[in-house]
């Protein structure tokens, strides 16, 4: 749980909720929120095994405000010990972005799509 709470917190900067508990942390992301609870705990309360299988099939996506942050966000994250999976690097439709795994083994995309708009706090805005 810290090394999670360090990498989000004091590595990238995200501010913690006042909201948060001792065991359950959590960041306001705009509109969503990344909850931080003890992986035994949390897989306890599923009703399941808490074992590693490699990738879970849901990533998260930070969107990044150019090709540039993207590059920024993913050498900051290796710095703070995350693994890069995929460096920066333009899709053939035209976003940039790249892929490494947080701390837990968590899969995130750091992406620039630039036919996306943000509002003006940085949200994707969709229709």
């Amino acid at each position: 749980m810290k090394k999670a709470l360090d990498f989000y917190e004091k590595g990238l900067g995200w501010k913690r909720s006042s909201a948060s508990l001792e065991d359950l942390i959590l960041f306001p992301l705009g509109g969503i929120v990344l909850a931080l609870y003890p992986r035994q705990l949390l897989a306890e309360d599923a009703l399941v095994e808490n074992t590693e299988t490699g990738f879970s099939g849901i990533t998260l996506s930070y969107n990044a405000l150019s090709e540039k942050e993207v590059e920024e966000v993913l050498e900051k994250v290796n710095k703070l010990g995350a693994r890069i999976l995929r460096p920066a690097q333009k899709a053939f439709w035209g976003c940039y972005y790249g892929y490494f795994k947080d701390p837990d083994g968590y899969v995130i995309e750091v992406a620039y799509n630039p036919f996306w708009e943000l509002d003006k706090n940085d949200n994707l805005k969709l229709p």
